[in-house]
């Protein structure tokens, strides 16, 4: 059995921000059900996998204000309209940790919270890294870079001492690009 197309009947922004906005959308669907559908629209976000020449991947550890507790993730940041998503990763990790990529390889794309947001975050994995930071953001002050091997990073995750869900995709869609990149060390 197929599922229903839902078609959108109407849309309003009830809230709107810098980053997203809270949207309200009456539906249809193809059986003659009508109904509201609540949800967050963003503009979509990157997420990059650096890989130093020593085969280290970096993360960035910073406190997670919703969760209280400090979180930590591979770099990432929501799209600039005016920057295409190739050219915001680059930005986001230069921000985040201080490192420019002279290799930048697309892997995919993901919707990180389907159900409740139309994000779509597009993956990168970032090599042939140099040192030529950006300022950070207010928000990104304290943050701080840390190196793992594919191993270690492998421990964190079972170990549930990585717990971003972004990071959690991200790692599984890009698993066998990295063990190829740091040669499993």
């Amino acid at each position: 059995m197929a599922a229903k197309k839902w078609t959108k009947v109407s849309q309003k922004t009830i809230f709107n921000n810098d980053h997203w906005s809270y949207n309200l959308d009456n539906f249809v669907i193809e059986n003659g059900v009508e109904g509201e559908y609540h949800y967050v629209n963003t503009n979509g976000s990157t997420m990059i996998i650096p890989i130093t020449s020593e085969n280290k991947i970096i993360l960035v550890k910073q406190f997670r204000y919703l969760n209280q507790k400090d979180s930590l993730e591979f770099p990432c940041g929501l799209n600039n309209l005016k920057l295409p998503p190739e050219e915001n990763a680059l930005k986001e990790l230069r921000e985040e940790t201080g490192f420019a990529a002279n290799i930048l390889e697309y892997i995919g794309e993901f919707c990180p919270y389907t159900g409740a947001s139309d994000e779509m975050c597009k993956l990168y994995i970032a090599s042939d890294l140099f040192y030529n930071p950006l300022p950070k953001d207010a928000t990104e002050e304290g943050m701080e870079t840390l190196y793992f091997t594919f191993n270690q990073l492998q421990i964190l995750i079972v170990n549930n001492e990585i717990w971003d869900g972004l990071t959690l995709a991200s790692f599984s869609i890009a698993y066998n690009h990295i063990k190829k990149k740091t040669k499993n060390d």
